[in-house]
C-alpha cells in the first residue's frame, strides 16, 4: 500500500524530482492523430494502468524498508519522516502557486491532504500491532467497496467481487485471530484510502502537472507532525534515521502517489479502486524478495484470482473506450 509503502540521499531527491517531471510530461502529450482508433485506445487504457501498477511496486517496496524503520521512530514517526521530507521534495520540485485557486481548489487540496495524513497514521498503527499482510489486504477493502458503489457497469461488480475473494483469502482466514484494535485501524485506513482516491482525481482535474498533490502531500505532513514529535522526539532527528526516512518518502510516497494523480486523470475511479485490490499481491511479493517470507499455495491462489479480477477490469475499461466510428 500507501504504507509500511540507497545510495546517496541527494541523488535520490534527484531521480525522484525528475520522475515526477518526466511522468507528468508523459501523462500531457497527445496521442498521434494519424493513429487507428482501437490501437490508440488500447494505448490510452493502458498508459495509466502502468502508472498504477507502477506505483504498487514503489509503495510496496518501500514498505521493507519503512519496517526496518519503525524500531527507531515508532509508528507515528515513520508517518511523520515520510510525509515532512515527501512534502519538502513535492514543494521544492513542483514550486507550486499558491494564488489564483478557488475557495473550492483548496477545499479540495485539504480534503485530499486530510485524507492522506489519515489514511497513513491509520495504516501504520495497524501494521504496528498485527501483520502486514493482514493489514493491507483489511485495507484494500476500502477501495473495493468504492469500486462496487461507483461502478454504473454490471461487469465490473463480477470484479471487484472476484478480487475480494482474492483478498478474503490473501489474509488465510485468520482475521478473527487479529487484535481487534488493528483490525480497526487497518479497516478505517482502508475507509481513507477510498477519500484519497476521490479527492486524488479531483486535485488533478483542478490543478496543473503534480501542483495538487505538493500542496496536500504539505497539509498531510502538517497533521502528521505533532503525532511523530510526540512518539518519536529526537530521534527523527538521527541522521541514519533521516537517510531511511527519505528512502520512504521518496519510494512510498513521491513516486506512486504521483504516478497514482496522473492515472486518475484517465482511469475511471471505479476501474482504479480494483486495480487497486493488486496491493496485497505485490506486498506479499516484496515481503518474499525482501524480507524472505515464504508463499503458501493459498496465497498463491489469491495473487491469481486478484490479478484476473485486475486484467478483467483493465479489458473492460478498454473495451469502453474504443470508438464505433471512424
Amino acid at each position: 500500500m500507501k504504507d509500511a509503502r540507497s545510495a546517496n540521499a541527494g541523488s535520490g531527491a534527484q531521480a525522484g524530482a525528475a520522475g515526477v517531471r518526466t511522468e507528468a510530461a508523459v501523462a500531457a502529450a497527445a496521442v498521434p492523430e494519424g493513429a487507428a482508433a482501437p490501437p490508440s485506445g488500447a494505448r490510452r487504457s493502458l498508459g495509466p494502468v502502468a502508472l498504477v501498477v507502477a506505483g504498487g511496486l514503489s509503495v510496496q517496496f518501500g514498505a521493507a524498508v519503512a519496517v526496518l524503520l519503525m524500531p527507531r521512530a515508532g509508528a507515528l514517526g515513520v508517518v511523520t519522516l515520510r510525509l515532512v521530507l515527501a512534502a519538502l521534495v513535492l514543494l521544492a520540485v513542483c514550486r507550486p502557486r499558491l494564488r489564483g485557486h478557488s475557495r473550492a481548489d483548496w477545499a479540495t487540496v485539504l480534503a485530499f491532504g486530510a485524507a492522506m495524513g489519515g489514511m497513513n497514521m491509520l495504516f501504520y498503527q495497524a501494521v504496528d500491532r498485527i501483520p502486514l499482510g493482514a493489514a493491507v489486504t483489511l485495507e484494500v477493502l476500502g477501495p473495493l467497496a468504492l469500486s462496487v458503489f461507483a461502478s454504473r457497469r454490471l461487469v465490473n461488480l463480477l470484479w471487484a467481487g472476484l478480487a475480494l475473494g482474492g483478498v478474503v483469502l490473501l489474509g488465510g482466514g485468520g482475521f478473527d485471530r487479529l487484535d481487534p484494535a488493528g483490525a480497526a485501524f487497518a479497516l478505517a485506513a482502508g475507509g481513507m484510502w477510498a477519500a484519497y482516491i476521490v479527492f486524488s482525481a479531483r486535485t488533478g482535474r483542478r490543478f496543473p502537472q503534480a501542483d495538487g498533490l505538493a500542496l496536500a502531500m504539505g497539509v498531510g505532513a502538517l497533521l502528521s507532525l505533532p503525532f511523530g514529535l510526540m512518539e518519536a522526539g529526537t530521534r527523527l532527528f538521527v541522521p541514519s534515521t533521516l537517510g531511511l526516512g527519505l528512502a520512504v518518502a521518496l519510494m512510498s510516497s513521491v513516486l506512486p502517489y504521483t504516478l497514482e494523480l496522473l492515472a486518475l486523470r484517465r482511469l475511471p475511479a471505479a476501474t482504479f479502486a480494483v486495480l487497486m485490490s493488486l496491493e496485497p499481491a505485490i506486498a506479499a511479493t516484496a515481503g518474499f524478495l525482501v524480507l524472505r517470507q515464504a508463499l503458501s499455495p493459498a496465497e498463491g491462489l489469491a495473487i491469481v484470482l486478484v490479478v484476473a479480477a485486475s486484467m478483467g477490469a483493465v479489458r473492460t475499461q478498454a473495451a469502453g473506450r474504443v470508438p464505433t466510428g471512424a
